[in-house]
């Protein structure tokens, strides 16, 4: 495809795009059928919902999808065969794996109780819980996973990874039910596909060490929440969770009420590192279709 043929369409108008490229930044809801046939390199808003993923098939002519999450479940029913599909891997890796340390830490030193403590000016002493002889499950060993391990691999804990597939140090997910009894922290960094929709449910609830805590930074379709709740209500377990199911959380859903779980608004990529690395990797993806190299990060995605 002839260099001036490429028009990209992306949320910063001053994105810095390869010579011959054309960008297009207003919004896509505004856009002309012609202006939107003209887009080959299509850049969903970050954070942006369905309207950003809904209006892929008005555009006859895109070629790439180029996703600023790492998550990709919610664009497969926008997409046609033969387009392209890339992720943001690598750009959220410290940003989620930075919220997965706080909320565990956060939970486990009994931080939400102490903030709650502050804003009544009340001085309640009480022993908390330890990050340290712990055993922690990393549930999706991905890039994100690894870098969560890296940030918590001084503490002195056990730490046992999962992935889909089995490889040196890495047990499957298949097998996870066996070492649920014994895991104090588990910390989900899981894509949402068919296998892992409901992967946390009453069955494995059941299974968890009493007491232990349950961290999502994954999508909130991960977990059960019907479950969940239940398990919350009897007091087995403990969560914090940055993503939910349904999302967002409505006001009066139970687990607002819930006091054994800390809950935040999907924020785990959403930081100040977040642009510059997305801007870089989507600048990057370009320079590579301009000099004919392939992509990175590309999804497959069709069945």
């Amino acid at each position: 495809m002839p260099k001036n043929s490429q028009t990209i369409w992306c949320q910063w108008p001053d994105l810095i795009i390869p010579e011959g490229f054309k960008l297009i930044s207003k919004p896509t809801d505004s856009l002309s059928e012609a202006e939107l046939s003209e887009i080959t390199f299509y850049v969903p808003g970050y954070m942006a919902g369905v309207p950003s993923l809904a209006c892929i098939p008005k555009m006859p002519n895109v070629k790439f999808v180029q996703l600023l999450t790492a998550g990709f479940d919610d664009v497969i029913e926008h997409l046609h065969p033969g387009l392209a599909l890339y992720n943001a891997q690598g750009v959220h890796d410290y940003s989620t794996a930075e919220l997965a340390l706080a909320l565990m830490l956060a939970k486990l030193r009994f931080i939400p109780e102490y903030v709650k403590n502050q804003a009544a000016g009340k001085w309640e002493h009480s022993t908390t819980g330890s990050l340290a002889d712990k055993t922690v499950a990393i549930v999706g060993y991905g890039s994100i996973g690894k870098t969560f391990e890296n940030l918590i691999a001084n503490f002195p804990i056990k730490i046992i990874r999962f992935a889909q597939s089995e490889r040196e140090n890495v047990f499957p997910i298949a097998k996870i039910n066996d070492y649920l009894p014994t895991i104090d922290v588990v910390v989900l960094i899981v894509p949402l596909t068919d296998l892992t929709r409901n992967l946390f449910n009453k069955e494995k609830f059941s299974l968890m060490k009493q007491g232990s805590l349950i961290i999502n930074v994954a999508r909130g379709g991960v977990i059960n929440t019907d479950d969940l709740l239940e398990a919350l209500r009897a007091g087995r377990i403990h969560a914090a969770l940055d993503v939910t199911d349904p999302e967002p959380l409505p006001m009066s859903h139970p687990l607002w009420f819930e006091k054994n779980v800390l809950i935040v608004p999907h924020v785990g990529g959403d930081s100040s590192s977040f642009e510059p690395r997305a801007r870089k990797l989507v600048t990057e993806q370009l320079e590579r279709i301009s000099h004919n190299q392939p992509m990175v990060n590309e999804i497959g995605w069709e069945k």
